[in-house]
């Protein structure tokens, strides 16, 4: 025998994901590709004396997760230890906030800054119980008087920060918001504490800047975390210059020259692609054009571990701060709008335009946050006309998260090739909110995977983490039940999709998504050995019970990076 394969899985339910859907029983891999799939006679002669043999026991073996858009660092510095952690349940109220940011304040310095991510007015019970009651520096001031605070949203879209904070960064009565934010005052003009949006921004110019050992540390953290879930691909979508604002730098360039040292120190254990952001919320097409022509670039990374796929625009904001662009209004009134530069929305539609055509222009892949319809419907006509204007093949441009894509965008979409990334987890975490601002019918309608799917837009399926747990299993579970987080009700059943389906999204067109459809994304012969086991038959389990099956092992590149078989 020329080559002995290095690991051999028998005995379980091998879903390769490729074009029938097909399912088999065994899998061989040899020097990190697939060298086998069938059943068991078609790998034991591949068997040899240093092969590992795994007995699946009627497991399910599965192509390596592909998460298509996770903010790493992002994560890593947001969840704990590297910061306080107001998710649901961690916390249930904003005194269960107070509490956690006293206890913080025990524990360090004064004048420390104390950080904290994933607050969400929708499971806060003060805020639920009156929707008109918002988180406040007043309910900060009393057990941090010391100490500097900012908590970031769940979204990412929203920062609160007590009194300390804003006597820091210097907001008062008569601070104006950067174009696109907002910065929240009371009855009287005073500030309250929350920023929306651009506004964010003052914040983070304020903090110290992320050190490289704590990008790298939030780095290693957010990667062991994900080899843990079987997440082997990830794209994370927005290092550059535009980020430097956000986060403490968490998405800016030097972010990316981390991510190049890991994978040079052989520390990089998921397969990483990029979009880069030339400039941040709220920027005009000038302020983009001259940021794209300063981007960096991998160096002499392998592609196929890290590759820079594209660059990122953010059109417009999200439903639960109104900043989404909507045909219809909220409830209560406003459509949101555009977040670039320009005072009207003709202007602001005509420089997100000039953004796409720069972009597609100079041959790069265009990834767009926009999650409002009429946004959407911007976004899809400006990546048409660009397409016209300089026609290039396969730009595999694609809208970011696509909340209420409409008919006519899919139409758009589907015909030139283009994507949208939805994220199924987010759609769990925000259906029951939703209804609070744009009524039942658009808050079901929301992420409507059926009838993109149906009208043949490709649909690649990404938490967002750190805006949701980037846990595929959820993601699975929702797509194919639509019930959600806070009451299980089931939230557009019109919008379900199969599991094959859902399976699909985070994985083969995930990969296309990447340009990588050709050699990973499914369990095919001659495609990288990128696997993960979950305990259990996937395929007959109950889709409420998806969440708790248990990711077991985790391969990337044929190399184990996550194992519990041999505990």
């Amino acid at each position: 025998m020329d080559a002995y394969a290095d690991l051999v899985f028998l005995g379980g339910r091998v879903v390769t994901v490729d074009a029938e859907f097909s399912v088999a029983s065994a899998l061989a891999v040899t020097g990190g590709i697939i060298s086998a799939v069938g059943e068991r006679e078609d790998v034991a002669p591949l068997v040899g004396p240093g092969t590992r043999v795994i007995d699946l026991r009627g497991a399910t073996l599965l192509p390596g997760i592909n998460d298509s858009h996770l903010h790493g660092c992002a994560f890593g510095m947001a969840t704990p230890p590297l910061s306080l952690d107001l998710g649901h349940p961690a916390v249930a109220s904003l005194a269960d906030v107070a509490e956690a940011v006293r206890e913080a304040a025990g524990r360090v310095p004064d004048g420390q800054w104390i950080t904290g991510h994933g607050w969400d007015t929708g499971y806060l019970d003060e805020c639920v119980g009156d929707p008109s009651r918002l988180p406040s520096r007043s309910d900060l001031d009393a057990v941090s008087p010391g100490h500097p605070v900012v908590l970031y949203s769940f979204s990412g879209h929203a920062t609160w920060v007590n009194s300390k904070a804003l006597e820091l960064i210097g907001i008062d009565r008569h601070t104006v918001a950067p174009p696109g934010g907002a910065i929240v005052v009371d009855e009287t003009g005073e500030p309250t504490g929350l920023l929306h949006e651009g506004a964010q921004a003052l914040v983070q110019n304020a903090l110290p800047p992320l050190s490289r050992q704590e990008r790298t540390d939030a780095i290693r953290s957010a990667l062991a975390k994900l080899a843990r879930l079987g997440v082997t691909s990830y794209t994370e979508p927005g290092l550059g210059p535009g980020g430097d604002g956000i986060m403490r730098g968490a998405l800016g360039t030097e972010t990316l020259d981390v991510y190049c040292g890991l994978l040079a120190d052989g520390e990089l254990t998921a397969r990483l692609g990029v979009l880069l952001l030339p400039s941040g919320m709220a920027s005009t097409a000038e302020e983009f054009a001259r940021g794209l022509t300063a981007l960096a670039d991998s160096g002499d990374a392998d592609p196929r571990r890290l590759a820079i796929h594209g660059v990122k625009i953010f059109a417009d904001g999200v439903v639960p701060n109104k900043t989404a662009w909507m045909h219809e209004p909220y409830v209560g009134g406003g459509c949101g709008s555009l977040c670039v530069g320009g005072e009207t929305d003709a202007e602001r539609v005509a420089e997100i335009e000039a953004m796409i055509r720069h972009a597609h222009a100079a041959g790069y892949q265009l990834g767009v946050h926009v999650t409002g319809d009429r946004g959407i419907d911007t976004v899809a006509d400006a990546f048409a006309a660009a397409m016209t204007e300089h026609p290039r093949p396969d730009a595999r441009h694609y809208v970011i998260h696509g909340d209420f894509l409409t008919a006519h965008s899919m139409k758009v979409l589907a015909a030139h090739g283009f994507g949208v990334n939805m994220n199924p987890t987010i759609k769990w975490t925000v259906a029951d909110m939703e209804e609070a601002f744009v009524g039942a019918g658009r808050a079901a309608y929301a992420w409507p995977y059926r009838d993109a799917i149906d009208a043949g837009v490709r649909v690649a399926s990404g938490s967002d983490a750190p805006v949701t747990y980037p846990d595929w299993r959820q993601g699975v579970a929702t797509m194919v039940l639509r019930e959600s987080k806070a009451a299980g009700r089931v939230s557009g059943p019109e919008q379900r999709i199969g599991l094959a389906e859902a399976l699909r999204t985070y994985t083969i067109d995930a990969a296309w998504q990447d340009f990588a459809d050709d050699w990973k994304g499914s369990l095919e012969p001659g495609k990288v050995a990128d696997l993960c086991v979950l305990d259990g038959d996937l395929l007959t389990a109950d889709p409420h019970d998806i969440p708790e099956m248990p990711v077991v092992l985790t391969v990337v590149d044929g190399q184990v990076v996550h194992d519990t078989l041999r505990d």
